[in-house]
């Protein structure tokens, strides 16, 4: 007999939903608490899952609450049946399964949807081994004649977003079949007939496995093509949404599928891009560009359809008539409150350390990518750019949008076709820079902005004009054209900065920054926003020569402290943190310091916990510690313990957080920034940091020793840079925990973690900073004499050279890790003798390659100490040894004499040497000669 729910329970159950959703908030947070107290009833999921799919509502509750209250149950049983699904009996599971099929066809859209997407989270929980036959359900629903429409569209909605979740577990071996291989067929039939809801939902499913090129849309690739060919001109927009989509990602897996047409699709993706009443079909056209222009075979062929394609690009960056209604009345809101929706989450940016002990400046990075599309070190591609990017505002800006890819894609074929797309581009800037409507003056600007880098070579004769030009435009009366035009100086900034003659720099540079610096100060918080990101680029491209304007830089900077909103304040901080790592000890000095600090501090203080700005503020903090240096030593002390407090807090948290998941997981930025921050005070500081260290201890190693062994990677990235500043500056503190710490250490340098790790470019940092702090250590170590880093030698020369030796791998990881396998020599040059001969020939060619630096020279004398020991060792190799020695120019006194005394040992052992010696390339022999002995 089935189950069947018992009335009074059921209809208490569905006015907890009810109350949910409702206005009550009293009455909401106690049917929350019901509901979770609910949980514990071993027929939960039962009751849910009959309110979700029953359509008659228990006696007393009205119908139009019940509606209701069925999707709160579906997204209450969804969410819970992640957990709780492996806990249920096989008959709660059954009943579960069996009803979810037949809530694929209700009345209500909805319920259908959330029905499909509980189908979905099983087969997630349960894996489709325990479920086998839910593939061939749903395919009977939509195959079936005498099934009613809605339930075959809630089948292929389903089954689409099975295919969205379990796109891997489609593609897997099963006794010799994949269920993909029977499941491409079937879609591409679905695509071919049925309703519009039908084809379009069956070409997405295909579409989401088109990238990762499985045998079942290889083999089939042909028949998707004639597919596609069929629906080209459907009359539904969704399905010819599909079509485009379909046809820019055959681009990347088989252009030569695209080449023998490519006029025919260019035609096609141009007349589906204008048109404008389906923005979102225009966007999914739109998108080909970017791929196409990216493409290393197919980017050469479309030359001959610029001038079908450009026009297209720039028509489709005028803002809409909807964009700018939703955008009117955008005036003088400086004095307006954000609000707390408004607000862009904010993450802290954990540092890799490079191959001197330096970070390089994330802040720094991100910005070049919001103003100089091409660069992709973020994994986006030439030209992507990211959603927060400033190229327009107002709420259509929130997101990827036609306006932005459509820039996006003009970039990308600027920096294929260069001066061909400027002479397209030409007689359109010439009409529209000055055009009376102020939409078509805004994407004039904008295009201006995007061909900056492609066309670089061809603009800058017109500069001379256009800057000035430009920054007239900054005062224009309408707020979205100030803001690109912010936006497009900053892209033209480097041409500003970058002249050596001062009468350029007095006509163009310093125009330029004030301008920028006014719009700092707009009375709009749109252009303010702009304002402030174009000049923190332009602080990147003139750098030092920012020093003698600091004053009214700094001057701008306060009044805005005192003006700006919450939002804007994140972008204040990354202009802080920009001028002070480019004019380094400058800003320590008065009245620069005097101006700065005082307002920052004041911030500091008024800044909660709590509060997510804390995150840039310590960020920006920590860049101003390390250009003061010693000064700042004043604003240090409250600073330094307050880090600690919100590390011990959030440890604090996490521990809670594993004794009851229920609880709010902390927030491990907070952990992120205080230890990037107290990175920089220690090395602002020196040596005048020992007070804060010895004034802090236990609990600062006993902290530090926490996040190295945090399952956050960032949190344990940073954790391994401010080991390695400890042992740099404070190592008499550092040096009686060492026991605890090495072992974490040794433990983190397995490379074999990574295949386990979800987010590996963060796992490979971690090991990075793990190495550089290793060598630190062991430089430390090898000064205070003896044998110090015996106790681990072995078991960090095993893991070391396992990541030497590893291809593929960061180059930064690779020359860390050498670096600490030389620096591990100085102190135990005895011990890893025995072990020279394998390590000495990667070793050579891995520091072949970095530059001349103090860790360079102690890792080259830890090695001169190895071979000394055992100078046989290298029989193989002493000619790579030799010219090693011959190319490195500046040695310190003490590797100098390492050197010459590795060249007297093999003087001696060699049995010819003078033969051995006229053997070595020529230059080999002029350069020893010249320095040494031989």
């Amino acid at each position: 007999m089935q189950w069947q729910p018992q009335e009074e329970p059921l209809r208490q159950l569905v006015g907890y939903l009810v109350d949910t959703i409702g206005v009550d908030a009293e009455r909401r947070k106690r049917a929350v608490e019901m509901l979770q107290q609910a949980k514990r009833s071993p027929d939960i999921c039962n009751y849910l899952c009959y309110i979700l799919i029953n359509p008659n509502p228990p006696q007393n509750v009205q119908p139009s609450a019940y509606i209701g209250a069925r999707s709160a149950g579906g997204i209450f049983l969804k969410n819970h049946l992640k957990e709780a699904w492996i806990h249920m009996s096989l008959e709660a599971q059954g009943y579960v399964k069996q009803s979810a099929i037949q809530g694929l066809g209700d009345q209500n859209h909805q319920i259908r949807s959330l029905t499909g997407s509980l189908i979905a989270e099983i087969l997630r929980s349960a894996g489709l081994l325990q479920w086998p036959e839910i593939l061939s359900t749903l395919i009977g629903l939509i195959d079936g004649k005498d099934v009613p429409m809605q339930a075959r569209e809630g089948a292929m909605s389903c089954l689409h977003k099975i295919c969205e979740d379990d796109r891997k577990t489609l593609d897997t071996n099963y006794s010799g079949e994949r269920p993909l291989n029977f499941l491409i067929p079937k879609l591409l039939t679905y695509a071919s007939g049925g309703s519009d809801k039908i084809r379009a939902l069956a070409l997405a499913s295909i579409n989401i496995f088109i990238p990762g090129k499985p045998q079942a849309i290889v083999e089939n690739i042909d028949g998707l093509l004639s597919v596609l060919t069929q629906l080209a001109q459907d009359p539904s927009d969704d399905v010819r949404k599909a079509v485009c989509r379909s046809l820019v990602q055959i681009v990347d897996i088989r252009p030569d599928k695209i080449r023998p047409n490519l006029g025919g699709i260019i035609d096609y993706m141009v007349a589906q891009q204008n048109r404008r009443d389906d923005e979102d079909l225009a966007l999914e056209a739109a998108e080909f560009w970017l791929t196409l222009g990216e493409h290393d075979v197919l980017q050469n062929d479309i030359g001959p359809y610029l001038p079908k394609i450009i026009p297209t690009l720039l028509s489709s960056m005028v803002y809409s008539e909807e964009d700018m209604l939703m955008l009117s009345g955008q005036g003088d809101d400086d004095e307006v409150e954000d609000k707390a929706e408004d607000l862009q989450p904010v993450f802290a940016k954990s540092k890799a350390r490079t191959i001197n002990g330096e970070i390089p400046a994330e802040g720094s990075e991100s910005r070049a990518n919001q103003n100089k599309m091409g660069d992709d070190d973020d994994g986006l591609s030439e030209g992507e750019i990211e959603d927060d990017d400033f190229l327009g505002g107002g709420n259509p800006e929130e997101k990827w949008n036609l306006r932005k890819c459509s820039a996006a894609a003009l970039d990308v074929l600027a920096n294929v076709y260069h001066d061909t797309i400027f002479q397209i581009i030409l007689p359109y800037l010439e009409k529209n820079l000055e055009h009376p409507q102020w939409q078509f003056r805004e994407a004039a600007v904008l295009s201006l902005g995007a061909v900056a880098d492609g066309c670089w070579d061809t603009v800058t004769p017109h500069l001379p004009k256009l800057i000035p030009f430009l920054i007239g435009l900054l005062n224009d009366s309408e707020p979205l054209v100030r803001q690109i035009t912010c936006w497009t100086l900053g892209r033209y900034s480097k041409w500003a900065a970058s002249p050596t003659d001062p009468m350029i720099r007095q006509r163009f540079f310093v125009p330029m920054m004030d301008g920028l610096l006014k719009k700092m100060l707009d009375k709009n918080k749109r252009v303010q926003e702009a304002g402030a990101s174009a000049f923190a680029f332009l602080e990147e491209q003139a750098q030092k020569e920012l020093a003698p304007y600091l004053e009214p830089i700094l001057r701008v900077f306060m009044i805005a402290f005192e003006k700006y909103k919450d939002r804007n304040m994140y972008i204040l901080y990354d202009c802080i943190q920009t001028l002070a790592e480019h004019v380094g000890h400058a800003i320590a000095e008065r009245p620069a310091v005097d101006m700065l600090m005082p307002v920052l501090i004041k911030r500091y203080h008024k800044v909660q916990d709590d509060q997510r700005e804390l995150f840039p503020l310590l960020e920006c903090l920590s860049f101003v510690a390390q250009a003061m240096g010693p000064e700042f030593q004043p604003y240090s002390q409250h600073i330094f313990f307050r880090c600690l407090h919100l590390i011990h807090r959030n440890l604090e948290q996490g521990v809670q957080y594993l004794q009851n998941p229920e609880l709010e997981e902390p927030n491990k930025d907070y952990l992120i920034t205080s230890l990037d921050l107290l990175s920089a005070i220690i090395q602002a500081l020196h040596s005048q940091s020992l007070t804060l260290v010895h004034a802090a201890k236990p609990s600062f190693f006993q902290m530090l020793t926490l996040c190295l062994s945090d399952s956050n990677n960032e949190v344990k990235q940073s954790a391994y840079a401010l080991l390695g500043d400890c042992a740099i500056y404070v190592f008499n503190e550092l040096d009686p925990v060492l026991p605890q710490v090495m072992g974490l250490l040794i433990e983190e340098l397995d490379l074999s973690k990574i295949d386990t790790d979800d987010e590996p470019d963060t796992a490979y940092s971690v090991i990075n900073n793990a190495c550089w702090s290793c060598g630190e250590i062991s430089l430390q170590k090898a000064r205070q004499g003896g044998a110090g880093m015996a106790p681990y030698v072995d078991r960090l020369f095993t893991r070391l050279l396992a990541v030497v030796q590893t291809p593929d791998i960061p180059a930064s990881l690779t020359e860390n890790a050498a670096i600490a396998l030389g620096r591990l020599g100085l102190g135990c040059h005895e011990e890893l003798a025995p072990h020279l001969a394998t390590f000495a020939e990667p070793f050579l060619h891995t520091l072949a390659r970095v530059q001349e630096t103090d860790e360079k020279d102690t890792a080259f004398c830890g090695l001169a100490m190895i071979t000394i020991t055992n100078p046989q060792a290298l029989e193989d190799c002493v000619d790579v040894l030799f010219g090693s020695i011959a190319k490195y120019v500046n040695a310190s006194k003490q590797l100098h004499m390492l050197f010459q005394r590795v060249i007297d040992e093999y003087k001696k052992i060699i049995h010819d040497w003078q033969t051995f010696f006229t053997k070595l390339p020529l230059k080999t022999q002029e350069k020893l000669r010249a320095t040494y002995v031989v």
